[in-house]
């Protein structure tokens, strides 16, 4: 039986892999770092979320796999735990770790909203700003 301790920890190996950016992919070295300043910043971001996810007790990893259902971005059982599939829109290493943020800014969202007996974007955003960074919520809540 896999629990979701097993799944945040492949998520976490997940976002933590090198983005493997191709400077010939770039102009000059001020446009590269610009994407990787981006890119370490989606890391951060990514983190703080799966962070928030962790602790809660009430998403369950069956909510998080649930979640991934018809997304680019897929969690598989295995034999050792479980492997986190990403297709690519247009360019792996600025899109895998926005996409593990999306879904968990998601999950939280879904989880703020069973809070309320009327809830509305501007209670879960609230409730986004007392628990989460300014960044954070900025980027996955507005």
């Amino acid at each position: 039986m896999h629990t979701k301790s097993d799944i945040i920890d492949a998520l976490s190996t997940f976002i933590h892999q090198r983005p493997g950016l191709e400077f010939g992919n770039y102009g000059d070295i001020s446009s590269y770092r610009s994407e990787m300043r981006s890119i370490t910043k989606d890391l951060h971001h990514a983190r703080e979320l799966l962070q928030a996810v962790a602790w809660r007790d009430n998403i369950t990893a069956d909510d998080i796999i649930a979640a991934t259902q018809g997304g680019r971005l897929t969690i598989e059982p295995t034999a050792r735990g479980f492997r986190i599939n990403y297709t690519t829109g247009q360019y792996f290493p600025t899109e895998y770790r926005r996409a593990v943020a999306s879904l968990l800014s998601s999950l939280l969202w879904s989880q703020w909203r069973g809070y309320f007996a009327e809830p509305t974007g501007d209670l879960i955003r609230a409730t986004a700003r007392r628990e989460l960074s300014r960044s954070v919520v900025r980027r996955w809540f507005n």
